[in-house]
């Protein structure tokens, strides 16, 4: 079987000793992934107020609101099975550090590509994290939950970068892309000792 960091692009892949650090912790796992959902509902709806004349995004990105809050919901339903309260938000390393990668300016159709190229990579990112979730927790429950939810971050990964080629020059996207990629493996070597999505 083809491992999912390389089905995705992914340059580097995260170290299996993550999964041990969040088993320790699953309460501070499960907190930071509610926000991640409620934050790409949030993307998805800036890409929609910020590019309303394109049809086929905005149509897609409707549709992805509503299911990142169901997963919000899902995750949330499951801290409160636990017993627990949802906490406060926690700062995302990993995205603040990726998001320095492309510089500031340019046309409003770069800006488009960037914030399509980012979201594509957070997607696969955390593809990528729920699969190792899903072959290594020892609940199983809980095991379950992340594969189904690695099949959908898949599908945005895809959809993000094909808006992405869609709307600006292919070879100068897929160019882009694997610049990014490059970045993000750089900024995995200091990230996979939390016990957070990205972290």
């Amino acid at each position: 079987m083809i491992s999912t960091y390389n089905m995705l692009g992914l340059k580097l892949p995260t170290d299996p000793r993550w999964v041990n650090i969040v088993e320790k912790n699953i309460e501070e796992i499960l907190t930071d992934h509610a926000y991640c959902e409620q934050k790409a509902a949030s993307t998805a709806i800036s890409l929609i107020i910020g590019f309303p004349e394109k049809t086929e995004l905005v149509q897609e990105m409707t549709a992805l609101v509503k299911e990142e809050i169901s997963h919000f919901k899902m995750v949330h339903d499951r801290i409160i099975e636990r017993g627990w309260v949802l906490g406060r938000e926690r700062k995302d390393e990993y995205v603040n550090r990726l998001m320095k990668f492309f510089p500031k300016g340019g046309s409003r159709e770069t800006h488009l590509i960037h914030r399509l190229l980012y979201a594509a990579l957070i997607e696969a990112r955390s593809c990528e994290r729920f699969r190792l979730l899903s072959e290594e927790l020892d609940d199983k429950g809980l095991a379950e939950f992340y594969r189904k939810l690695m099949v959908s971050e898949a599908n945005h990964y895809t959809m993000f970068l094909k808006f992405a080629r869609q709307y600006g020059d292919r070879e100068l996207v897929d160019e882009k892309w694997q610049a990014l990629l490059k970045f993000e493996a750089e900024i995995m070597k200091d990230l996979g000792t939390k016990e957070t999505i990205h972290g």
